[in-house]
């Protein structure tokens, strides 16, 4: 018997060293970075921005595979099964601290379980604006004119469950007011019912809503992140009139539970070099889009409270998926 397990524990000895070189080799080919969004719009953009600086400064390529279906969860799925090798990464968004208690049957069922933090990458926030018929200036007057108008304000939104509605739920629930949510099939349609008045007002991503407040077509009131951002430096927070609102949408690079601490290390110093690079803040920048630097425990604290946040507000709205 004991010879049996020497001969067993001798024959298994190579494995260690070899598994250390290949994590210290990482990468010695190309990693496959996953995202559950189509090609286009500024979370595919930022990705590929953010993995292109990766692959110069890790000396591989880093190919961004779009995998969009069931709220991003096609794609944080096969990221969760993948090899812990590090050639299979994945964008992660804020989808993973709200599927779990918006849509449960999606998997991951537990994303911190499943999934290991490398970093944060980025965050954008939503501009509340108004169509300018509505007689508000401010979100202080808007939250006044609501409730001197119980259940007359149409909030559009680009689908249940998507962070713009969340922002509006938590602006409801923070402000005791009665407004009418009104999903849509994305920003684009939402946004022009309300540019029509169709709509009265709605929380856009900065990108998307730039135009038509420059237009006049709507009246920005206030930013939902706890920051000014610099593309509208003189549009207040929400959380000027609501202490402590706070809705912005977020995107972390993750890879499979364990993920080797070597690999996590060497993907989180190059994706500090992208976040940090000038030319790259300044063309996200002008989407609206803050670069954000920030390794696995910042990213894991901000999915644990994000997990909170959201699922405290999607059970006590009673939100249901449509």
């Amino acid at each position: 018997m004991q010879r049996r397990a020497l001969l067993a524990a001798t024959l298994a000895a190579p494995a260690l060293p070899h598994a250390l070189r290949a994590q210290e080799t990482w990468p010695n080919r190309s990693v496959s970075v996953l995202l559950g969004y189509p090609p286009g719009g500024v979370t595919d953009f930022g990705a590929r921005g953010i993995v292109d600086r990766m692959g110069r400064e890790l000396g591989q390529t880093l190919v961004v595979d779009n995998r969009p279906g069931a709220a991003t969860a096609v794609a944080n799925n096969a990221a969760a099964q993948a090899r812990p090798d590090g050639y299979t990464l994945l964008m992660g968004t804020s989808t993973l601290a709200i599927n779990p208690a918006l849509q449960p049957n999606l998997q991951p069922r537990d994303p911190v379980a499943a999934l290991t933090p490398i970093g944060t990458v980025f965050r954008t926030a939503f501009i509340l604006h108004v169509h300018p018929s509505l007689p508000v200036r401010s979100t202080a007057e808007l939250i006044a004119y609501a409730k001197a108008n119980p259940g007359k304000v149409n909030f559009s939104s680009s689908g249940t469950g998507a962070v713009n509605h969340l922002c509006l739920e938590l602006f409801r629930a923070r402000a005791g007011i009665d407004v009418v949510h009104v999903p849509y099939r994305g920003g684009a349609a939402a946004l022009i019912d309300l540019r029509q008045n169709r709509v009265q007002a709605m929380f856009s991503a900065v990108q998307e809503a730039l135009p038509a407040v420059r237009e006049g077509a709507t009246r920005a009131l206030a930013i939902s992140s706890k920051d000014r951002v610099a593309l509208l430096p003189d549009l207040p927070p929400v959380a000027d009139a609501l202490p402590g609102f706070n809705g912005v949408f977020w995107q972390g690079l993750f890879g499979p539970a364990g993920l080797p601490a070597p690999i996590v290390a060497r993907a989180a110093q190059a994706l500090a070099v992208a976040t940090r690079d000038p030319d790259l803040i300044a063309r996200m920048g002008e989407q609206g889009v803050v670069l954000e630097v920030g390794g696995p425990e910042v990213l894991a604290r901000t999915l644990a409270e994000e997990l909170v946040m959201w699922g405290d507000l999607i059970r006590s709205q009673n939100i249901k998926p449509e």
